[in-house]
């Protein structure tokens, strides 16, 4: 980008947002502010994987280190064990190259890392947006207390019900998978002293839980996905019943191990899980979106915040390419051209390893599923994990001005 006075909005102050500010002002150079409609950043305490593909992308924004050290790199390999715990297949944690590993962080960990290393007046907190309206000269962004301004262009990373999407098309339709996730964290001390430093997953009888390291291996996050026809809104935050938990993991078909960790928690939430079908396009002029407002997808890939983070890095590229404020909108599409197929698939691998985990669909064959658990690791590392989204973009970079020239 030929000024670094281009300004940008970002809609959400999570994970993706902050990330997108970030790239954005360090690689493309832009004066960006993040709108976030919480009072305080974060959100309720639990965990996520930083895969490798994510790492790679937060080591090119120099502050991988930073996150490594509030995280917690596991000891090695998951583990993806029956419902008694007996192994089923090892879990790819690495990239081929070993340079990169898993880590299990504390959400609001990470939140509070990316956001210090922005200036504190970039994140504007208590904005909720009302509206938003393409001008002459950019985008007029309007907020619930009556707040307004003017952008060069507005990225919206404010998730599953976004705002900033529902102004550029119809609103896709959330997808329920028929699946309730109780989620929380577990302070790691109260486990056995011998309990494994990994991520581990049990599988059995239509649902399945697993469980890794964060904090330093402090707090261990746990999630149980088990089968619901409550009609549920999506959400990452809804009070949960401990011994309605208990319940869906209890007797003698599951492992001792399990519901000994069960019976340690003391306090979990709900989220009923929701994607929606790859979308056609994610941008409209000097408007695009970024992570969960772009490409919702189930978690069992782990992959949600990934994503978020390849889109940002990727934006960031096309961006510092665009010839001033008129050439934003070519960069959006352009963006969005590259970042779609990868997503799309991922979402439907998301859906795909739920339906694994869980024995459903074309995997109710266990000796069939179990099979492809087993040779699932080595795609997960190559496709995944040895994913390079600042190669990709400077690939798509050069392919864009070859056309160009001609």
């Amino acid at each position: 980008m030929s000024t670094n006075t281009t300004k940008i909005a970002i809609i959400g102050g999570g994970m993706g947002g902050l990330t997108a500010a970030i790239a954005l002002t360090r690689i493309a150079g832009a004066d960006v502010t993040v709108f976030e409609q919480a009072r305080k950043l974060g959100d309720v305490g639990a965990g996520v994987t930083v895969a490798p593909n994510g790492q790679r992308v937060l080591d090119r924004l120099g502050v991988l280190e930073k996150i490594k050290r509030a995280g917690a790199i596991p000891d090695g390999h998951g583990v993806y064990q029956d419902a008694l715990g007996n192994l089923v297949a090892e879990a790819a944690w690495e990239d081929s190259a070993k340079q990169y590993q898993n880590v299990g962080m504390y959400r609001p960990d990470l939140v509070n890392a990316l956001a210090g290393e922005l200036a504190p007046e970039t994140i504007r907190l208590g904005h909720r947006l009302t509206a938003l309206q393409h001008t002459d000269t950019g985008v007029r962004v309007e907020f619930e207390h009556g707040e307004h301004g003017e952008f060069d262009a507005v990225v919206g990373a404010d998730g599953i019900h976004s705002v900033v999407r529902s102004s550029l098309m119809q609103l896709p339709t959330p997808v329920y998978s028929g699946f309730i996730a109780y989620r929380g964290v577990l302070d790691a001390s109260l486990l056995p002293d011998d309990w494994p430093m990994i991520s581990q997953v049990w599988m059995g009888e239509g649902k399945h839980f697993m469980c890794y390291p964060l904090k330093q291996r402090k707090l261990f996050n746990y999630v149980g996905f088990v089968p619901s026809d409550r009609p549920l809104k999506e959400s990452w935050s809804a009070p949960g019943d401990v011994a309605e938990l208990a319940a869906e993991f209890a007797g003698q078909n599951w492992d001792p191990r399990l519901r000994h960790f069960i019976s340690l928690i003391e306090q979990t939430f709900w989220w009923g899980l929701h994607d929606h079908e790859p979308l056609t396009n994610w941008s409209e002029g000097r408007v695009t979106l970024l992570g969960d407002s772009a490409h919702t997808m189930l978690p069992h890939a782990g992959q949600g915040v990934n994503q978020a983070m390849e889109d940002s890095i990727t934006l960031a590229f096309f961006l510092r390419e665009a010839s001033g404020p008129a050439g934003i909108a070519e960069a959006f599409k352009r963006y969005t051209a590259v970042r779609m197929q990868r997503t799309a698939i991922l979402q439907n691998a998301s859906r795909r390893s739920g339906s694994q985990f869980d024995a459903q669909n074309e995997f109710e064959d266990i000796a069939k599923r179990d099979a492809d658990l087993r040779a699932g690791r080595d795609f997960r590392r190559s496709v995944v994990f040895d994913f390079d989204a600042v190669a990709a973009a400077e690939k798509a970079l050069t392919r864009f001005r070859r056309i160009s020239v001609a």
